[in-house]
Formats: C-alpha cells, sequence, structure tokens
C-alpha cells in the first residue's frame, strides 16, 4: 500500500472503517492473521515478537483518522451547514472541493462573495456559521435526504508529487505514519513490537487511550506529522520544524513531555546512523503520546514527526525525504534498543 492510496482514502475522525478494513487486511498479511486484530475502540492492533528476550516491550503507533466535516443541517435552500472534525481553520476551506457522504457526492464549500459584503461583514472574523456545503441541492428536503445530519465530509484532494522531492496532498497527517508503520512491519526485530493504528486522534486522542490500556509497552514511540513553520515570515529562531531537513525529534509539547533519556539516546542514534533529524522547537499542540505516557503504569514516549507545511487543510505539502528519515531513525532504534 502506498502513500497516495492512503491519502487518498476519506477517514475523518470518527469514520474511519474504510481505511480500518484496508490497514487491518494489510497488517494480516504482513505479520500474519493471527497476529492482528481490531480493537473495541476500532484501533487495529498487531503484535510481533521479537527474536530474542531482555528487550524492552515497543509499541509505535500512528492515528489513521484526519480532520474533516460533519453535516449538522441544511436551509432552505438546500445549502448544508457543518462543523469542522478536527482543528481546521476556516479561512483556508472557502471554495476547496469536498466529498460528502458514503456516496462521495461532490461539493464546495462556500461562503458570501466580497461584491455582496458589507462593511461590517469584511470587519469580522470568518467562522463556520458563516460558511456552507454547496453539493447542487435544490431544496433541504433533497439536501437532508442525500446528506442527512451525521454524514461526514472530507477535502477533494488528488495526491500529487512536485517540485524537487515534494507532496502535497490532503491527510499528509498522518498517513504518513500509517505508510511507515506498514514499511516497519515488513521485518522482524529483537525485541516484542506493537504496531499501533488508532482512530480518533484529531477529536481528542480517543483510541490511543484504549489501546496503551490495551498494550501497556514499556516504550512508546508515536509517528505523527507536524506543522512546519518555515516560510518566509518567520526567521529562524521561530522556525518549529523545517520541511526537508529530516525527522522532528520532540521534547515537549502541550499534552506530554518526553522522556530525556529517550529523547537524548533519539538524537544520538540519529547521529551515529547518518540520518537527517532536527529537534521540534515548538511546544504547542499534543497527540497520542500523552496516552501513552499516563496509561496504567506509564511508558517511555517519544514522538517523531514528519513536518508538515499547511496542515490541516485541503492541501498539506512535505518532503518526502522527511517520510524517510522518521522510517530510517525509527527502524534503527527498534535494531538497537
Amino acid at each position: 500500500m502506498d502513500l497516495k492510496q492512503l491519502c487518498e482514502i476519506h477517514a475523518p475522525s470518527g469514520n474511519e472503517k474504510q481505511l480500518r478494513d484496508l490497514l487491518l487486511a494489510e497488517a494480516k498479511r504482513l505479520c500474519g492473521e493471527e497476529n492482528a486484530r481490531i480493537d473495541r475502540m476500532g484501533n487495529v492492533l498487531c503484535f510481533r515478537k521479537g527474536r530474542e528476550v531482555g528487550h524492552p516491550h515497543v509499541c509505535v503507533t500512528a492515528h489513521m483518522d484526519e480532520v474533516g466535516f460533519i453535516i449538522r443541517s441544511a436551509a432552505d435552500d438546500g445549502l448544508l451547514r457543518f462543523r469542522p472534525v478536527g482543528g481546521i481553520d476556516p479561512r483556508v476551506v472557502v471554495s476547496k472541493r469536498v466529498l460528502v457522504g458514503e456516496k462521495k457526492l461532490p461539493g464546495v464549500i462556500g461562503a458570501m462573495p466580497i461584491h455582496l459584503q458589507t462593511e461590517d461583514d469584511l470587519e469580522r472574523v470568518l467562522d463556520f456559521d458563516r460558511l456552507y456545503i454547496d453539493i447542487g441541492a435544490k431544496s433541504k428536503d433533497e439536501a437532508m435526504e442525500k446528506c442527512p445530519p451525521g454524514t461526514y465530509a472530507c477535502f477533494d484532494t488528488p495526491y500529487a508529487p512536485f517540485g524537487d522531492g515534494f507532496v502535497c496532498a490532503k491527510a499528509l497527517d498522518d498517513r504518513v505514519g500509517c505508510y511507515n508503520l506498514l514499511e516497519l512491519m515488513r521485518e522482524d526485530y529483537p525485541g516484542d513490537v506493537t504496531f499501533a493504528f488508532v482512530i480518533r486522534e484529531e477529536s481528542g486522542l480517543r483510541g490511543s487511550a484504549g489501546a496503551a490500556f490495551t498494550i501497556r509497552p514499556d516504550i512508546a514511540l508515536n509517528l505523527e506529522g507536524t506543522a512546519a513553520n518555515d516560510l518566509g515570515t518567520e526567521d529562524s529562531v521561530g522556525q518549529v520544524c523545517c520541511a526537508g531537513k529530516g525527522v522532528a525529534v520532540s521534547f515537549m509539547d502541550n499534552s506530554s513531555i518526553g522522556q530525556r533519556q529517550l529523547f537524548r539516546k533519539l538524537m544520538l542514534l540519529a547521529d551515529r546512523e547518518g540520518i537527517a533529524h532536527q529537534p521540534k522547537r515548538g511546544v504547542t499542540g499534543g497527540n497520542d503520546a500523552a496516552r501513552f505516557q499516563r496509561a496504567a503504569a506509564g511508558a517511555l514516549t517519544c514522538t517523531l514527526s514528519v513536518p508538515c507545511r499547511y496542515i490541516h487543510s485541503g492541501a498539506s505539502v512535505c518532503c518526502l525525504s522527511d517520510i524517510e528519515a522518521q522510517y530510517a531513525l525509527v527502524r534503527a532504534f527498534l535494531l538497537n534498543v
């Protein structure tokens, strides 16, 4: 399963079934039918027995869900009213194409055109109450029949390589992590490893809360896509991490603090193996590492991220070499832990 296929599947937080079924089938193929399963929460867990005894049990995790939208009602003119699923800036969604519901009805996110806005309208902050999804319905009844409340919608963005080793797609957060989990599952390691594809990260780290208590690893490495702040408006001090400069190793965020010895071990290992890497210098945001750190007796945790420009939008951008660096560092760790 390649990154293009993973990114173009629609799996908004809370509606991950299509992707989950594919990941489960691939996990069974790579690790054996008896070693892969779906837990009660809907996470895909895959266990690979180590070749030796005496090594810590490591869990490597990535979330399968993506940000998206959910329909809540329709106006009399057939325009759908909706809310975001996950953290999406309303300023980046106007005029974006979406696919709505299981039938993937084409739609466009719209707002009042600038020609019709008053001065007061122009001064107001754009929010989701002022946006709608147009599916070409002519009435409320028609819209609600096709897209009842609770229907999900996703960005309609094709996967597109461009420039010098870059790719543009939706859902790079966190299909890059899912892709590398599948690649890591192709070989054996000295110690026991559990690979966890978790759900609902974008809506509150919900899937990992259950998985962490089930797996109870000694060490948890969380694979993510994170916000690259490497644009021309920022000086080098303000750049959280940069696309094209390697995997970003996190020492802290809003939800957890990486275990210091583990952070240092990963940085030194990357140096030794010649793997491109950088510290993630921002401490905002949160991810599934927090759930593993706090579950049961706790686990040593660290997050390894691929820097993504324009994250949580319809068109994120990352560098393929950073994806390769994320894979290389996790593989080196699993072989040397």
